[in-house]
């Protein structure tokens, strides 16, 4: 009975989510495959498909999480949509519940990380004896989940393949990466954009711990690009325990993917060379698209419908068909040219 049960889960688990696509559609360019999206592109937009493919310590995990592409796509929808009058954005339509259309920018080559507490990776550096992180120094006396004096922003690099890897500022400019007068605008939405986020998770008893930014341009703009705090981008604290908890020197009750990448170190993989990546068990597969929904419904406060399950890949391909038609038909500059 139980190895029928299992079965019958796995086969549901597969039915309700999609791993990658596979499409073309007349007009594009290009094509990209993410860790978790695939891009497709035209010569001034960009569809992004969110998958349910789950990535941590930058490799992609064997099994796809059902529903976490929805999730991560209608959360960054949301947040876009309310930080629009901070930063303008990238974001043009979503056709579908997996799907962004938006305009095609390029991207500055860094991810903006601003922490506003000692967690994950800046608390495993910490906890190493490491006093500075990106070029930003850490004062003596903390522990795990401390709240900063003051949020510190902490760059990566923003690797096509491989890992991301940290990076100062002062090295950004000295490099060349990125110019000093666009890097000063990248600082101030960063900030205000976590502001925002912050202030957001506080009205649904949340604590927005640590979450990371992309940017790109189009001329002189500069546009918030891909998701913003979703899941995969960002760390949540319960704020009605953090307190208690900490005082109490317990792990904090976390909405994040932390958990995930606690697992994997707790099976033996932390994304090092040799390291082999272990299979998601489907308890912990299910585990994890029940929290991925969780978080869902605590940061917006709504109730999560999910998408019809079956066929997800023929929705989305019919969907974005739809729309780059209705584009063409009712904007008198062209649109989703090649």
């Amino acid at each position: 009975m139980y190895a029928y049960v299992r079965r019958d889960f796995e086969k549901q688990s597969m039915n309700n989510a999609i791993k990658e696509t596979n499409f073309s559609f007349p007009g594009q360019r290009d094509f990209y495959r993410g860790k978790v999206r695939d891009v497709y592109m035209w010569e001034e937009e960009l569809v992004i498909v969110a998958t349910d493919r789950i990535s941590a310590f930058d490799v992609v995990l064997p099994r796809a999480i059902p529903y976490k592409g929805q999730v991560l796509n209608q959360i960054a929808a949301k947040f876009l949509a309310a930080t629009a009058d901070v930063v303008p954005n990238w974001v043009l339509g979503h056709p579908d519940p997996n799907v962004t259309v938006g305009r095609r920018c390029e991207p500055f080559k860094v991810e903006m990380v601003i922490r506003g507490y000692l967690a994950g990776h800046a608390a495993r550096t910490y906890a190493s004896g490491g006093r500075e992180l990106c070029g930003v120094p850490l004062p003596e006396g903390l522990k795990e989940n401390d709240r900063l004096p003051e949020p510190i922003i902490t760059p990566t690099t923003k690797a096509s393949e491989g890992h991301d890897e940290d990076i100062s500022r002062e090295e950004i400019l000295r490099q060349g990466i990125v110019s000093e007068a666009d890097y000063v605008q990248l600082e101030q939405y960063t900030r205000a954009l976590f502001a925002a986020g912050t202030a957001m998770a506080a009205e649904k008893g949340l604590i927005l711990v640590d979450t990371k930014y992309e940017f790109g341009k189009v001329g002189d703009t500069i546009y918030l690009i891909d998701e913003i705090h979703t899941p995969d981008s960002s760390r949540y604290f319960y704020a009605d325990t953090y307190a208690e908890y900490q005082q109490k020197g317990l792990p904090q009750r976390q909405l994040s993917k932390e958990f995930v990448r606690q697992w994997l170190i707790e099976n033996g993989f932390q994304g090092k060379e040799g390291q082999v990546v272990p299979e998601m068990p489907d308890e912990f597969v299910e585990q994890v698209s029940a929290r991925y929904i969780e978080l869902y419904e605590r940061i917006t406060g709504e109730t999560f419908e999910k998408a019809p399950a079956g066929a997800i890949a023929p929705r989305i391909e019919a969907a974005i068909q739809q729309y780059v038609a209705k584009q063409k038909k009712i904007n008198k500059t062209p649109v989703f040219q090649s």
